[in-house]
């Protein structure tokens, strides 16, 4: 066996320095050049994942102030708001047809039941609630201008799109809007709590929950939040949240604003969102 022929058995120690050296070379390439690419890559993931959380939750929200009750907003400090969501809404018939044997809301005397004029987004059902005329925030809940709904109609053509029969309702005397709301029996009233908004000791991962909770109407107006139990998990990982309402925003002081603010932290990323939304208070 020639010389030749024994050096082709292997590497010789030049050769495993060489290839030593080039292998720490790129090594610490790819830590300089490449890990930081991958560390922007994965904090980017996680803030759109922050926001899309963030949003989903803020639009819930929205969602439900825009369709509350007018007035029914309560807000006992800034963790927390209630309010009495709507499932539909149109007018009553506010005068007799001499024509038709009609139903209509006599406001000099008490209601027990009225022809609906205008198509609704959701058919009533017998236990929901009406509410007619909501101009004072604690009245939705004290059932003062609130009434159960015992019987769903479908009158002829020429008197409405549907006749409700509702238990005995003294609609405000000489309101002449016309309009009423709906409210499901079985959603009557709702509270969003941030509860334990804050840092973890390590400062990397909020503490907080943000809950949807479903109560029943209270007719004291709450001085705190409520408990949690039984409510639904909107978001997690809670730095901090703020909201606040304005209930006379505008020059002609018949919209509120409510002012909604979050702030979701999760290995050490932070998503700050804000939303604001305007509520027609004019029942």
């Amino acid at each position: 066996m020639t010389s030749l022929q024994r050096r082709s058995a292997g590497f010789t120690l030049i050769e495993l320095i060489i290839v030593l050296v080039l292998t720490t070379i790129i090594g610490g390439t790819v830590a300089v050049f490449v890990r930081p690419a991958i560390r922007g890559y994965t904090d980017t993931r996680d803030r759109s994942v922050l926001g899309d959380m963030g949003d989903t939750a803020l639009r819930r929200m929205v969602r439900d102030i825009r369709m509350a009750v007018p007035n029914s907003l309560r807000t006992p400090n800034e963790a927390c708001f209630e309010l009495v969501p709507t499932v539909a809404g149109g007018r009553y018939r506010m005068g007799p047809n001499t024509a038709n044997d009609a139903w209509w809301v006599d406001t000099s005397q008490a209601t027990t039941g009225f022809d609906v004029l205008s198509t609704l987004s959701r058919q009533p059902a017998v236990g929901d609630f009406v509410v007619i005329n909501n101009q004072n925030g604690n009245d939705v809940y004290s059932a003062t201008n609130r009434a159960t709904i015992s019987a769903v109609a479908t009158p002829t053509a020429t008197q409405g799109t549907l006749r409700l029969t509702i238990s005995s309702l003294q609609v405000s005397p000489g309101y002449d809007g016309g309009r009423f709301q709906v409210v499901n029996q079985n959603e009557r009233s709702v509270f969003y709590v941030c509860d334990g908004a804050g840092l973890s000791a390590d400062g990397l991962t909020g503490t907080g929950v943000l809950w949807r909770i479903r109560r029943d109407f209270n007719a004291t107006y709450p001085t705190a939040c409520p408990g949690t139990a039984g409510g639904t998990v909107l978001a997690r990982n809670i730095r901090s949240c703020r909201f606040v309402y304005s209930p006379n925003q505008g020059a002609t002081q018949q919209s509120g604003f409510v002012y909604l603010e979050l702030a979701i932290t999760r290995n050490g990323e932070t998503a700050t969102l804000t939303h604001g939304a305007h509520v027609l208070n004019a029942p």
